[in-house]
């Protein structure tokens, strides 16, 4: 299982109880693909960069959680459907990214052919 950082955008306009009906159904379904979260952070409201006629600002919520890589293409593809849902990205977390360092192989020296 790989780690994974999730940051959704959800309605702005929605109430609280609202929010957190959305956050808990993101929840249940990572835990449907196999995942597990383990942290989730909600950062607030902020208004979006680029409104539409619906949408003007957001609540994001950043998750962070583990789970096998084809869980990720099943959750977008129900985040897709979920009218709640304005925006999500999700990123490889930045421990798993780094990758160990290869040792050099230390150079020997070959033997001239002398004429």
């Amino acid at each position: 299982m790989n780690n994974y950082e999730g940051l959704f955008i959800l309605d702005g306009s929605a109430k609280e109880e609202e929010l957190k009906e959305t956050i808990e159904r993101i929840q249940k379904d990572i835990e449907q693909a196999g995942g597990r979260v383990d942290k989730v952070q909600k950062m607030g409201q902020r208004p979006l960069a680029h409104t539409t006629k619906k949408w003007s600002s957001g609540f994001y919520v950043n998750m962070i959680f583990s789970a096998p890589a084809p869980a990720i293409a099943e959750l977008s593809a129900k985040l897709k459907l979920d009218t709640a849902v304005y925006r999500w990205q999700f990123t490889r977390a930045a421990e798993q990214m780094a990758k160990p360092k290869r040792k050099r192989r230390e150079k020997t020296e070959t033997p001239v052919a002398r004429v």
